[in-house]
């Protein structure tokens, strides 16, 4: 009798896209809801409309422009996508705008390149750079936290990061003072993104993720420490820089470094190219957000660097089973 010898992998580790896609889904119910509770209606409104459309779009394009039968809505990827789209918008954005990002997001982001595992930029955060490119006002517009009735005519107020970035620019370290505390800060009541809201909910949907095996500690790790060591250095060399902790609880940093970064498709595959990855996205962070002309610079760091995911594979390749090392 012959032997039937079947392609690689000879043993399934019983993981899924659909699994992993719904289980990073599940790591931002916490988040999700604290977005919720601090913005009310408003988060309802973003959130909803980043989703559904995010979702439309991916069956629309899939079925009429490139032809396929498969439907891929439900593999949890465009759901995902229109989440954390949303998660990087004001609560008080015009449906419209909402609209075009994710149109924006899945039609270039993704399906452009062919879907799903095809794409070298994290699509959300194609979406999210392009609202920002695009409308620079209304992006930067940040509602209140506290305001759950309120949509369109929410009132407005100072971000942590612009306080930090106007002590610098003014060079005046009292400016600082009009910081939340820390605990505000940690446990999400400032104003912002909705993603912004709770750095506790997102590291809890991180160690779940962790917990799970959906992703590893490199990139979060990698990316957090690199930003509180260059920020300690900063703050001791100049008090008109943020403290460490100020720093890594403010603007996107958490929903950057534990939901956007760690992105299968577009983040390097070995534990070393991670932590390279990582640390690449910690340093361009911190030049971006003190001397660079957006206040947040994790969205613009993580796209940088999955320019650079295809080279850091090549050159942090693991080694190979039964490959013998020369001396």
């Amino acid at each position: 009798m012959k032997p039937i010898i079947s392609l690689s992998p000879h043993v399934h580790g019983g993981d899924s896209v659909q699994k992993n896609m719904y289980g990073v889904c599940i790591a931002l119910v916490p988040a999700l809801v604290a977005s919720l509770w601090f913005f009310g209606l408003g988060a309802a409104i973003v959130l909803a409309t980043s989703v559904a459309s995010c979702v439309l779009f991916e069956w629309a394009i899939t079925k009429f422009i490139l032809g396929r039968n498969a439907c891929t809505i439900c593999d949890g990827s465009a759901i995902l996508t229109g989440l954390l789209l949303g998660f990087n918008l004001p609560s008080n954005l015009p449906v419209w705008i909402i609209i075009i990002g994710a149109l924006f997001a899945i039609g270039v982001g993704k399906m452009t390149f062919g879907g799903l595992g095809q794409n070298p930029f994290n699509p959300a955060l194609v979406g999210r750079v392009f609202l920002l490119i695009s409308f620079p006002v209304q992006m930067t517009t940040w509602p209140e936290a506290g305001q759950t009735l309120a949509y369109t005519d929410a009132t407005t107020a100072a971000t942590p990061l612009s306080i930090m970035q106007n002590a610098i620019t003014s060079g005046d370290a009292t400016v600082l003072n009009q910081l939340p505390s820390f605990e505000e800060m940690f446990l999400g009541a400032t104003g912002g993104s909705l993603g912004e809201v709770s750095a506790l909910l997102l590291l809890l949907g991180c160690l779940f993720m962790i917990w799970r095996k959906i992703i590893t500690w490199h990139i979060p790790v990698s990316i957090l420490g690199t930003v509180a060591v260059l920020s300690a250095i900063l703050h001791a060399s100049n008090p008109v820089y943020a403290m460490p902790t100020q720093v890594l609880c403010s603007g996107g940093l958490m929903l950057g470094a534990c939901f956007m970064a760690t992105d299968y498709v577009t983040s390097p595959m070995s534990g070393k190219g991670q932590i390279i990855y990582g640390i690449c996205i910690g340093v361009l962070t911190v030049i971006i957000r003190n001397w660079g002309a957006y206040p947040e610079g994790m969205s613009f760091a993580i796209l940088i660097m999955n320019a650079f995911t295809p080279l850091i594979n090549t050159y942090c390749k693991p080694k190979r089973f039964g490959e013998v090392v020369k001396k």
